[in-house]
């Protein structure tokens, strides 16, 4: 660092005055650590001592503090180390503390609160992220912290740091995790009870003292994506550590003294009762793209938005129709409000009214007086003749003097030069403005004042110019950028006001945005305006002739001022020119200003009270206005203690900000005096903190000759004005009032001094009195204007002459606020006469003093309770270790989340303050808000500096940094969320009732409801004609040696690759004799006997389909597995293994490069090589026919296995016989009417379920051409599919979702690029979607709409439902009604009930039917209890009767109690002969409205989803999926998602697809969207790359897989958040 050689002490007086102004700036954060960095180098350059600077040796590294457990804090860098010694040096002079909010009680109570948390350090557990996350990627217009001081070696240390770290130690007497956990979690409802509680447990089980080594949190994960997860059982178990759990553990940050008890550990979670696990290649999946570029669109469509045409709400049935409607007396739908009903009564716990709750007990209050305003002779009877009379009589005087950056006088204005200037702007404005002297404003036309902060000469001209003019100004500020915070909105203000033209300096308008044609940027928002320079040599001297017309005051509008409301939106207050003059003669009168006094202002002139006593009240009493604007002050924060000294001034109008800086600065200046000041007006005294700022200046000042009674706190608001002002007091007279309240009573609204509970207690001052001629009253802040009791706050409303008259244009909001008469405790008027709101909450105190203590718009009302902002600021700062946070940068806001107010903390973090130091500041933060105000904290986030918006004086822009919370684009780098705390409105858990009801009764009660059985078949099977081709048909093997010798060169197969040129076609006499070579080979190998297990391994094509016929040729039962990937043999091969072991497999057939594949080294790294079954390679064996081709005694034996990976991660074989075989292929002909003339293409995975029968099986039985499109050439060419089926004329195909989402997003902005090339899809009669889920509906419709545009027609895309038990249940067939879709009601769905509801319906969720029940199937919707039959419209698990369910699970083992459980089981009423399949999936049968063939109304199935997927969460039932897509929606960076718990706690995995600095924008709005749409907290939020959730083939989440790699800390995440 620059200054190492240097002794500070020994430079230059005003070299350490230029460094100290360059630490302020630092401190306040105007200006970045880089810059900080380089000014400071560069001054302190000529006085360096160059000494040789050694590199630091590896070992100097500091070790970690004892405490700091949870990462290895990185070297100091050299930078850092001097900030410390910097930030020690401040402190001595009492100087980083920022005073503006620091009484010594509050810091001692805040102390206090935390002391009682100390026991435990800390009680939450610190969020784990990427490296990368926190290196922040500047972007534009914000200036990122400087990172690179020692960002390098900070990584390779703690990457060292990582791998270093012992395993943590598994104690062995540890209870289960889960009871672990949920100790820690549900131990109270405030996170310092549930950490209390386990310190006392520690104290309570005495531990070994050996594992108390810390545990390393903070882990950059450098292991690869894809680990086998599968470990057969037989191999131990290891996890390399169990840091995902340790994190989530309260005490795995409890220093190393105290963490006795040991980490839990988590592999005994990963229980192996499922059966065996195994994991998917998550890149097996056909994937062009990363999942999820434009997932909104289709999101969109998901709730049916954006799909249709919306109906507005009223326009449901017109007027006339309804009269009609009416007379006709038919029945009528029910009103809309009865569908759209806002359920919050039935969904929202209501808490009880505690009854200690303080009330209010005093009486009514009365209404308080000012003195009256005394009537002089001299007043003027309007403001401009005051200046009129000044500028001739005393034109020598000084009116203003404006100062230059260095706080030295630039000019003096006198009063002589401002009235001849203002005179010249109001002719010019008035006469010289159009062509040919054409009057372009006219009087009462409303005029922009753009000018800046350090231009006050100019502001003033031009503003008493328009008061002469008679033209009304408004003041702004000056646009820097298109994108200022707000900037629209003051676009909506000049809007309101209907202004068009705007006055500026001739340097103001050079500095303006310009677009490249050199005009003036259109801002966003603003009206198009006309701008105006007002410099001097611009204007026109007036004739000798012409004066401005001063008629007296009267009630038109002279200027309006512009006001910022709460939800960002800015409004103008019209003050008439009577009130402007009442309100200068009553400050006049309460300030006791005289004439020719001098006057230093540091406030903004453009409003408020810089306006009103520095612009205004100034010229009507000749005061000399001294203006010091905010770039000195940041410069030289002593500017305007100086100007008092030098000018010997009598009145300073300042803030708490100017005398805080002014102490931070004093050291530098001995010499000062303040002893001329008779009256020092602290403009935001009302702000409750502002008490310590006062008297911390008055501590250091008094020795400078400040006297105590000089200091006036008053109280403004924009449309009161001023609403008291303290009085300046006489020497010797006693100090004001001080009022120590409660700031639990505060909270309820009622004033309570307090006395038992120091650590909760705010002290106030008073603001003075009421202003002279005023009338002030207490009314309740909401609902009606109702008088409050004398102990109780309400809102100030003041009656005046002088006060806003009217929000200017908008009348409606105006009455609210400007006419408001208060109402007694019967809601009687008490009077005429119209109040004014002030928008200030306060009382009346003794001796009818009033005291603030806050701002309605600075009010968060949580749970019915009210906290002031400022307090929760205040208590925040309070906080040590400050240096983490700039203070004058934090935001407090509330969002309405889930039916109540959540409070948010934003703060800008300073680029030195470390992890560790961020996270433990938080938690510090939330335990002394949660002590000290008793109200959880939602969500607490640090930006990095320099990030949040800023209003144009600094401070930050709270309703944008709230809007950019919102939307999710804060891009916080450090985010604590704690819904668990504060959310305490969640309706209780559903007690689950025990059934009192039998199966027989509720069948009994559908009956006698007249509701028939949910139950639907498919038409019957029946019997061909042709006999002679079933008996062939019986087994496969025969169909395709009849085939063979009957249509010889009929091709049944043709394989296409990603050019779209066929590669290989099969004949039915090419596959016969390809099946016999096979079979010959099979049976030349004496080892393998008829009836074994043969695993076939192929790439999808038609070697796979010539290996399955060989083995049944053979006599051997195929096992077809996916072949292991090559670029990710580690994930993959083991699940391979996995089925070759279970399958007890006795030989493998596969081709050459997969032989070579599985005997590789990279093979042997996954899995033991060795003990691989023999291999046969099927590329080139010789021409040999069987002896004779094998026929099964029975239909009943088996003809293959099906292998497949359920989506909870259980690998199931089940076993599919011959007759099962013939029966499914029959039925698909059937529906599909598949003939040999027709032609189909397939683009789906061959390895299992409905894609392999599809693929191998259909059409050897039905003989027509299947076109196979292997799903893994369209990662090359995404149009593959498409165009084939436009090439060919297809009329039927069958995709999975995988690959329809894939064209989805691939070909979405294509479409036209199709259409160029030819593609026509005119001909698709149906697209099926092979699936075992519920229809994804946001999908397919996506599809259809995209590709309408190409002759897609809209009923072509329909689903198939398979699973496990039954591969083909449901397949949308060619003949038969189109899918229908129902609405369902989501709360319904979650208590197990269907309503339907109408589309548009609040929580309303679409499903579709899952395509037609195939012949030959018949389903029940079943309790899954009671195994009683449900009726119609009802939730249930979905049962299934048919020839081609599968013959039971292939077990090792033989499990039968599972088999027969799944398999072959009854109904246990009603029908108790049939026996049943259970599938494992919940849905319902409803009968609709469409005929089937047969003339019979059509039953539609609709599957909602797997009961083993379910979440069972506060005694509901969920499914993933809803809250998936309730995510993906939450914003446009969530590629894609996954949910699933753990220990009671919902974990949300999301992708980020955008840039990692979103990473955690997206943590606040998955909590919120969850808890909004699913009344659910989320516990843990993962943040993860695109492609990280492991997906099948099929497409679908392979949810526990993911929760068994986060569990064993294998993700790699971007950010983990602890929602605790």
């Amino acid at each position: 660092m620059a200054d190492r050689g240097v002794d500070l002490s020994a430079l230059p007086k005003e070299v350490r005055d230029q460094l100290a102004e360059l630490d302020l700036e630092l401190s306040e954060g105007d200006i970045t650590q880089k810059g900080y960095e380089k000014k400071r180098t560069k001054l302190l350059a000529p006085y360096i001592i160059h000494t040789p600077v050694e590199p630091p040796r590896q070992n100097d590294v500091q070790p970690p503090a004892p405490s700091s457990s949870s990462s290895h804090a990185p070297p100091p860098s050299s930078s850092s180390r001097y900030r410390e010694r910097r930030s020690r040096r401040t402190h001595r002079g009492g100087g980083t503390r920022d005073d503006r909010y620091r009484s010594d009680v509050h810091t001692e109570a805040v102390q206090a609160a935390l002391a009682k948390h100390k026991e435990e350090k800390m009680a939450l557990p610190m969020p784990t992220k990427r490296r990368s996350t926190y290196v922040q990627s500047p972007i534009e217009t914000r200036t990122p912290p400087d990172s690179s001081s020692g960002s390098e070696d900070e990584t390779a240390m703690r990457r060292q740091s990582s791998v270093v770290a012992p395993p943590p130690a598994v104690h062995p007497n540890l209870q289960s995790p889960d009871a672990w956990i949920n100790r820690t979690v549900q131990g109270s409802s405030t996170s310092s009870s549930a950490s209390s509680t386990l310190s006392h447990e520690r104290e309570a089980r005495p531990q070994p003292q050996s594992h108390a080594q810390p545990q390393p949190q903070y882990k950059p994960q450098y292991q690869p994506l894809y680990q086998p997860q599968y470990q057969p059982q037989y191999q131990p178990q290891e996890h390399p550590h169990a840091a995902a759990v340790t994190n989530m553990m309260a005490h795995s940050r409890i220093a190393p003294a105290e963490n006795n008890a040991p980490p839990p550990d988590v592999t005994a979670m990963a229980t192996q009762s499922r059966g065996p696990r195994v994991d998917l290649p998550s890149n097996a999946v056909v994937r062009g793209m990363s999942r999820g570029q434009s997932r909104s669109s289709m999101m969109e469509t998901a709730d049916g938005r954006g799909n249709f045409q919306r109906v507005p709400v009223s326009s449901r049935v017109s007027t006339k129709i309804q009269q009609l409607l009416n007379t006709l007396k038919r029945p009528k739908r029910p009103p809309l409000s009865e569908f759209f009903t806002d359920d919050a009564e039935e969904i929202v716990e209501v808490p009880t009214p505690d009854p200690n709750t303080p009330k209010p007990e005093g009486r009514q209050i009365m209404p308080v007086k000012g003195e009256p305003l005394g009537v002089v002779s001299n007043w003027p009877p309007a403001l401009q003749a005051a200046l009129a009379r000044w500028g001739a009589t005393q034109g020598k005087s000084p009116a203003l003097t404006a100062l230059d950056i260095t706080g030295k006088p630039l000019y003096t204005l006198t009063y002589g030069k401002l009235w001849s200037r203002s005179v010249k702007l109001a002719y010019t404005l008035l006469n010289k403005l159009g062509a040919k002297n054409e009057q372009i404003l006219k009087p009462g036309d409303r005029v922009a004042l753009v000018y800046p902060n350090s231009d006050p000469g100019m502001f003033w001209v031009a503003f008493y110019g328009c008061l002469l003019a008679e033209v009304i100004p408004v003041p702004i500020e000056v646009p820097l950028s298109r994108k200022d915070a707000g900037i629209s909105q003051v676009g909506f203000l000049l809007g309101s006001c209907g202004v068009g033209l705007a006055l500026t300096s001739e340097i103001c308008l050079k500095g303006l945005p310009k677009t490249p044609a050199g005009e003036i940027m259109q801002f966003k928002g603003w009206p198009r305006m006309k701008w105006v320079v007002t410099d001097s040599k611009y204007l026109t001297k007036p004739s000798k002739d012409w004066q401005p017309h001063i008629p007296t005051a009267n009630t038109d509008p002279a200027y309006i001022e512009y006001k910022a409301s709460k939800e960002g939106t800015v409004v103008g207050v019209a003050v008439s020119k009577v009130a402007m003059l009442t309100h200068c003669q009553a400050l006049t009168q309460a300030c006791n200003y005289c004439e020719g006094e001098t006057l230093v202002n540091v406030l903004d002139f453009k409003k408020d009270m810089g306006l009103w006593h520095g612009v205004l009240t100034a010229v009507m009493n000749r005061i000399h206005t001294i203006s010091v604007p905010y770039a000195v002050m940041k410069a030289c924060p002593l500017s305007w203690v100086q100007r008092v000294h030098v000018n010997k001034a009598r009145v300073g109008l300042v803030k708490c900000r100017d005398l805080h800086w002014a102490m931070m600065a004093h050291r530098d200046q001995r010499d000062i005096s303040l002893a001329s000041l008779r009256m020092l007006i602290v403009a935001d005294g009302a702000n409750p903190w502002s008490v310590s700022s006062c008297d911390a200046f008055l501590n250091v000042f008094q020795s400078h000759g400040l006297k105590p009674e000089v200091i006036c706190p008053c109280a403004t608001s924009p449309e009161a004005m001023t609403v008291a002002i303290r009085r300046p007091g006489v020497p010797g007279a006693p100090l004001p009032a001080r009022a120590i309240l409660s700031m639990s009573g505060l909270s309820h609204g009622v004033i309570r001094v307090n006395t038992e509970d120091k650590n909760s207690a705010l002290t106030v001052q008073d603001v003075g009195h009421v202003m002279p001629g005023a009338l002030m009253c207490i009314v309740k802040p909401d609902g009606p204007p109702q008088l409050c009791k004398t102990d109780e706050i309400g809102e100030i409303i003041v009656n005046s002459r002088a006060g806003g008259n009217m929000y200017y244009g908008l009348p409606g909001v105006t009455k609210n606020t400007f006419e408001v008469i208060p109402v007694n405790h019967n809601g009687v008027p008490i009077g005429e006469i119209p109040f004014v709101r002030s928008g200030l909450l306060g009382f009346v105190g003794p001796g009818s003093l009033i005291f603030v203590v806050g701002k309605i718009e600075g009010l968060l009302m949580v749970s019915g309770r009210r906290h002031n902002a400022d307090d929760l600021v205040a208590t925040a700062l309070a906080v040590e270790p400050v240096k983490t946070v700039y203070r004058g940068r934090i935001a407090v806001f509330s969002v309405t989340v889930f039916y109540d107010e959540r409070v948010v903390i934003v703060a800008e973090q300073r680029p030195d303050a470390s992890e560790e130091d961020s996270f433990q500041w938080m938690s510090r933060v939330l335990q002394a808000i949660d002590s000290i105000h008793q109200v959880g904290i939602y969500c607490l986030a640090l930006v990095p500096a320099n990030t949040l918006p800023k209003t144009p004086l600094g401070g930050i822009h709270i309703s944008d940094t709230k809007q950019f919370f919102l939307d999710g684009s804060l891009h916080p780098c450090n985010i604590l969320m704690c819904p668990h705390t504060c959310v305490t409105n969640l309706p209780k858990p559903r007690q689950k009732q025990p059934v009192g009801v039998g199966p027989a009764s509720v069948m009994v009660g559908n009956l006698v409801a007249g509701k028939r059985i949910a139950q639907a078949a498919g038409r019957d099977l029946g019997m061909i004609e042709d006999q002679d081709l079933v008996r062939k048909h019986q087994y496969l093997s025969e169909a395709l040696h009849w085939r063979a010798q009957t249509d010889p060169d009929h091709i049944l197969f043709v394989l296409l690759n990603a050019k779209g040129v066929t590669v290989g076609t099969a004949t039915c006499v090419q596959l016969h004799k390809r099946a016999e070579k096979i079979a010959a080979a099979l049976m030349e190998k004496g080892s393998i006997n008829t009836g074994e297990n043969v695993v076939l391994l192929y790439p999808p094509g038609i070697d796979l389909i010539a290996a399955f016929y060989g083995c049944l040729y053979a006599g051997v039962v195929p096992v077809n597995v996916r072949p292991p990937h090559p670029q990710n043999l580690a994930a993959t091969l083991p699940t391979v293994r996995m089925i070759i072991d279970v399958s007890k497999a006795a030989c493998i057939l596969t081709t050459q490069s997969l032989m070579r594949t599985l005997r590789s080294k990279e093979a042997a790294a996954s899995v033991n090589i060795k003990t691989w079954p023999p291999i046969i390679d099927t590329d080139d064996l010789p021409r040999r026919r069987p002896p004779q081709i094998y026929k099964p005694p029975t239909a009943e034996m088996i003809a293959y296995l099906d292998f497949s990976v359920s989506t909870t991660g259980m690998l199931t074989g089940v076993k599919i016989s011959h007759a099962a075989v013939s029966a499914l292929c029959r039925s698909i002909k059937l529906q599909c009417e598949l003939y040999s003339s027709r032609q189909i293409a397939i683009c789906l995975d061959p390895y299992c379920g409905l894609g392999f029968v599809l693929w191998c099986l259909a059409s050897v039985y039905s003989g027509h051409q299947s076109i196979l499109i292997p799903p893994f050439e369209l990662e090359s060419c995404l149009s593959l599919w498409l165009s084939t089926l436009s090439q060919y004329r297809i009329r039927d195909t069958f995709c999975s979702y995988s690959v329809m989402e894939l064209c989805t997003k691939g070909l979405g902005t294509q479409t036209e690029l199709l259409k160029a090339r030819g593609v026509n899809l005119s001909c698709v009669r149906s697209c099926v979607v092979i699936a075992e889920e519920r229809p994804r509906l946001a999908l397919t419709h996506s599809f259809s709409k995209l590709f309408k545009d190409v002759g897609l027609s809209p009923r072509a895309v329909s689903t198939a439902f398979g699973s496990r038990v039954n591969l083909a249940i449901c397949l949308q067939g060619t003949t038969g009604p189109d899918p229908c879709t129902v609405y369902v009601d989501m709360k319904s769905l979650r208590h197990d009930r269907v309503r339907l509801v109408e589309r548009g319906a609040p929580q309303s969720l679409p499903l579709m039917e899952s395509g037609k029940i195939l012949p030959g199937v018949r389903v029940i919707i079943v309790n899954p209890e009671t195994r009683g039959p449900l009726g119609d419209s009802h939730l249930g698990e979905i049962w299934v009767n048919s020839p081609h369910s599968a013959s039971g699970y292939y077990t090792i083992y033989g499990e039968e109690s599972l088999q027969a459980n799944h398999f072959n089981i009854k109904l246990s009423f009603g029908d108790p002969q049939t026996l049943w399949a259970r599938t494992g999936y919940l849905g319902f049968v409803k009968r609709t409205e469409l005929l089937d063939a047969s003339g019979d109304r059509h039953d539609a199935l609709f599957v909602v989803g797997s009961l083993d997927e379910t979440l069972e969460l506060r005694g509901l039932r969920y499914h993933p999926i809803d809250i998936e897509t309730s995510v993906s929606r939450a914003h446009r960076s969530i590629a894609e998602s996954a949910v699933f718990t753990w220990t009671n706690l919902l974990v949300v995995v999301s992708e980020l697809c955008g840039s990692e600095q979103d990473a955690l924008d997206l943590v606040p709005l998955i909590t919120n969207v969850v808890l909004e749409e699913h009344h659910l907290i989320v516990g843990v939020v993962v943040i993860v790359d695109p492609g990280v959730i492991p997906i099948n083939s099929r497409g679908e989440k392979q949810r526990m897989h993911l929760r068994d790699s986060f569990l064993a800390d294998q993700l790699d995440p971007i950010y983990v958040a602890y929602n605790m």
